[in-house]
């Protein structure tokens, strides 16, 4: 006697086959498993004359067919910075030779040569679009004995020459650790502002960067340029959201004021695609204003932390501050990145206050200790 199974139906095939649940690929899985951006992820336009600056920075981007990061990055502070005549350019091709897993950049082993009429092409740019603060950064070109400095010194050359009262900031990558490049690159450099950033905290390395970069590496080229040029404020950047602990984010701070840091910007890590590095959490505002407060109380001559603050966030109005004026945010704040960067004593959480007692009672032993 023949047993007749009972017939799966065909949705429940189709969903999963056997009744059971649907079997998603890698991709699939991926992508549904990106977070949702919490609700203070909120940015807002500029008004008055910082639209206008904002409008006339477009048009000129747009008439001359210049590139910048802010509008290829999606950057979502762009209005913010170009109305208050900000913007970053990058330089040396549109590929790297590193791989990151935050990072949106092509990856290729040997990128195209160097162009040489690049140095003319970003003066031409730069002094176009009229902005008062041009961040130059960089990909890594670690194809070229010298990682690229000389070729990077010239483009700052060229743009100083053509816009003298233009402020400069290199975002500089860490040339394969070559001392002797970075002191090639920054000997009488015009330039106001040397940054590197090293991304994450030192035990991420692994998860985050590239396996030729690390924390250390990239403390040693920020150590050696502040030895090489005193005069520069020398400045670094820090993702959070890719799975260190608060206490690691204060640790990391501390680490790189020690190695003569005086500017830093800490914001959230938003994955570019479900290719890339999945975010870990979404720090709060109120965690982002207590690192900053800790960061000041480090020494810090001034901070940007915010869920949106970029590297390159208000650039030249942190290096404003660091010469002495109001913190940035005071001045006519839009809420574009940051929630608040001098908060209250009142408006941080009890984990902050834990965050910034433990800060204190390692400065305290430490000059205990010395």
């Amino acid at each position: 006697m023949s047993v007749r199974l009972p017939q799966a139906d065909a949705a429940e095939v189709s969903a999963g086959g056997c009744g059971g649940a649907a079997r998603m690929s890698a991709e699939e899985r991926r992508k549904s498993e990106r977070k949702r951006l919490p609700p203070w992820f909120r940015t807002t336009l500029p008004t008055g004359s910082a639209q206008a600056r904002f409008n006339d920075t477009k048009s000129n981007v747009h008439e001359h067919g210049l590139n910048t990061v802010c509008e290829e990055a999606r950057c979502p502070n762009i209005h913010d910075c170009w109305g208050r005549g900000t913007a970053t350019f990058m330089i040396a091709g549109e590929v790297c030779t590193r791989g990151c897993r935050f990072c949106a950049v092509g990856t290729q082993k040997t990128p195209p040569p160097l162009n040489a009429n690049e140095p003319s092409e970003l003066a031409e740019a730069v002094d176009r679009m009229g902005v008062s603060h041009a961040v130059i950064t960089v990909v890594n070109r670690d194809d070229l004995p010298d990682g690229g400095a000389d070729h990077y010194r010239k483009c700052i050359e060229a743009v100083r020459e053509r816009s003298p009262d233009v402020g400069l900031e290199l975002l500089c990558s860490d040339l394969d650790g070559n001392l002797d490049a970075l002191a090639h690159l920054l000997v009488d450099l015009p330039l106001r502002v040397f940054a590197h950033n090293v991304e994450c905290v030192p035990r991420l390395d692994s998860v985050v960067r590239d396996p030729r970069a690390s924390f250390e590496q990239s403390l040693e080229i920020l150590r050696e340029a502040k030895r090489l040029r005193p005069d520069l404020v020398i400045k670094s950047s820090i993702m959070v959201g890719v799975g260190e602990t608060d206490e690691e984010v204060v640790e990391a701070m501390h680490l790189l004021r020690q190695a003569g840091v005086e500017l830093i910007t800490l914001g959230q890590y938003l994955q570019p695609s479900w290719k890339h590095l999945a975010i870990d959490r979404f720090p709060e505002p109120s965690t982002f204003a207590a690192w900053d407060q800790a960061a000041r109380e480090m020494g810090y001559k001034a901070v940007a932390s915010g869920p949106l603050v970029r590297s390159s966030y208000r650039a030249g109005l942190l290096w404003e501050e660091a010469m002495g004026g109001e913190p940035v945010v005071t001045r006519d704040s839009t809420g574009s990145a940051i929630s608040h960067l001098n908060p209250s004593k009142e408006l941080l959480t009890s984990k902050s206050k834990s965050l910034l007692a433990t800060n204190e009672a390692r400065l305290s032993s430490e000059h205990q200790t010395i």
